[in-house]
């Protein structure tokens, strides 16, 4: 079911003063015409919805989503941080140093397809809360594990939780916010960088002044204590505790976004799940409340939805899966599943969202691969070369702040060119993600000091701009019955390929781990590097007449 476009002229605006004689919710009968039931709903909820504009509810539900975005990226680089340490005190071979992001994205991978399903069927409010309840409570207990195995499992659990957080926060802020406010959808991708940069501060604190010496990046490491005979000095868990401490303070903060969530804010469910369930009531005590936190009156009543469903020139459906309403609530659990199946089909109904889907999952593959191998080895091999040339690890730890910190701006800078005539979404990805996979491989062939920063700072920069755009496009093109759906499974294939990448990438590692091994760490940026460029392709063939429309 595509999403129809509506014009913007011609509808007299709600007041108190206009009423509703010649509009039904400042809305002009003939901007209803052709449309399905549920369709129509959906034009007075966002019609409502844009009426209220960015009011106190829609930047609450924007910091709150913002801060899901923040914790994906603080976890998943953490991992990438903490390799080293936990290599150098568990003493696992480094052609297995690629199983934490395995485990990882395994987590991730089953989040996004889990809870993006779950999202249409239970809601956007369990999901919103349950998968920071999970992440926070598993990101805790890493600071206990003592054994790689252990690691290993517990980082699958925060993944899990992690993975539903994307297109959860995507579709609900989508649903909330005005439609001439969608930048602040690839906006929300600030978080990110920030949470990379929050994660490499704590970082910083700890692990350098909390680290076996000698450390992991110096000439002769101290050595496991499973790899030497009692009583010779070795990386104990007392001297190497830096790891932990991040891990604790990380699972803290998590818990402290599930409390803002669940226990200070009142999330409402979205008014257009509530409609496609049939659940018209429901729908509009959330407009009513949202209207009330916002202090203004709300402009859709009961009697709206009424003379919509009394109209006799609604377009009907193929399937009673969009429009059907409360005639879902009197269907068999076995008629209900047959239309929850039905709903996924419409991810290939016609040819333009066949092209759509498939390219939007090819896109999210070769992103994830990419940002996967960069997260997880970027860290390791820039300690490395650093090492290399004589950089200690305080003097790293402190370069990674001032990589990370320079993707903010380049998710500003992709939010301002989102709607750039000429340039807008689609031009942008294709330049950013093209610029993110060439850096990686220029820092294949330097090793000085300010070109190892200079180039990651471009690397970063350039995957913040891409994912800025990118996430904040994906559910603009797919209607609401199946948004969370579609961003869930776009996320899945990504996540998928996440685990795949590390596994590829660590067969190309030897038992020793990349310590002064330069042929070793080039292979891993080639290899990052080259998929990555992938998504110049796909993007480049989508279909423009996706791009900008009204979300339904």
């Amino acid at each position: 079911m595509g999403e129809k476009d509506f014009k913007q002229d011609g509808a007299a605006p709600f007041s108190e003063e206009n009423g509703r004689t010649a509009t039904m919710a400042g809305i002009d009968p003939s901007e209803l015409e052709g449309l399905t039931l549920y369709e129509k709903k959906c034009v007075l909820i966002n019609r409502e919805i844009d009426s209220n504009g960015m009011g106190r509810y829609q930047w609450y539900i924007w910091c709150l989503c913002g801060f899901g975005y923040l914790l994906d990226l603080l976890w998943a680089e953490a991992f990438g941080l903490v390799l080293s340490p936990l290599e150098q005190e568990l003493g696992f071979p480094g052609n297995q140093s690629g199983n934490i992001s395995v485990a990882f994205s395994a987590g991730l991978t089953a989040g996004a397809f889990v809870w993006g399903v779950l999202v249409d069927i239970v809601g956007r409010r369990w999901a919103f809360n349950l998968t920071c309840l999970i992440s926070a409570a598993f990101g805790l207990g890493l600071g206990g594990c003592n054994s790689y195995s252990a690691f290993l499992v517990v980082t699958a659990f925060v993944g899990f939780g992690i993975g539903g957080n994307i297109p959860i926060d995507t579709t609900i802020c989508l649903e909330f916010i005005p439609q001439n406010r969608r930048f602040l959808l690839a906006l929300l991708s600030i978080f990110q960088p920030i949470g990379v940069v929050v994660c490499a501060a704590i970082a910083y604190g700890f692990i350098p002044n909390y680290s076996c010496s000698p450390n992991f990046s110096e000439a002769n490491p101290a050595p496991p204590c499973n790899h030497v005979a009692a009583g010779q000095p070795c990386c104990t868990r007392a001297s190497n505790m830096g790891w932990r401490y991040l891990m604790f303070t990380l699972g803290a903060l998590t818990l402290g976004v599930f409390i803002l969530r669940f226990g200070v804010f009142r999330f409402q469910e979205s008014p257009k799940f509530n409609v496609y369930r049939g659940h018209d009531d429901r729908a509009l005590a959330a407009l009513a409340h949202i209207a009330r936190i916002n202090k203004r009156p709300c402009g859709v009543t009961q009697a709206d939805f009424d003379a919509l469903t009394t109209e006799e020139n609604s377009t009907t459906s193929a399937t009673e899966l969009i429009g059907a309403g409360n005639k879902q609530l009197q269907k068999s659990w076995k008629e209900k599943v047959m239309i929850e199946l039905a709903r996924y089909k419409l991810l290939f109904n016609g040819w333009q969202m066949v092209r759509l889907t498939l390219l939007v999952w090819l896109t999210y593959i070769c992103d994830f691969w990419g940002f996967t191998l960069a997260g997880t080895y970027l860290p390791a091999v820039l300690a490395q070369k650093n090492g290399s040339i004589n950089l200690t690890l305080k003097f790293t730890y402190r370069s990674y702040i001032a990589i990370y910190a320079p993707g903010i701006v380049g998710v500003v800078i992709g939010a301002l060119m989102y709607g750039v005539p000429r340039i807008g979404r689609q031009l942008t990805m294709i330049i950013s993600s093209a610029l993110m996979g060439v850096s990686m491989f220029i820092f294949a062939t330097v090793n000085n000091e300010a070109t190892n920063i200079g180039v990651n700072v471009m690397e970063y920069f350039f995957q913040s701009m891409f994912n800025a755009v990118l996430y904040g496009w994906t559910p603009e093109v797919f209607a609401a019955p199946i948004r969370g759906t579609a961003c869930g499974l776009a996320s899945f294939w990504g996540r998928l390929f996440g685990i795949i990448a590390p596994l590829t990438a660590q067969s190309l590692i030897p038992q020793a781990g990349l310590h002064g091994d330069a042929q070793a760490q080039n292979r891993i940026l080639y290899l990052a590097g080259g998929i990555t460029l992938g998504c110049v392709v796909t993007v480049a063939l989508l279909p423009n007449k996706v791009l900008g429309r009204q979300s339904m």
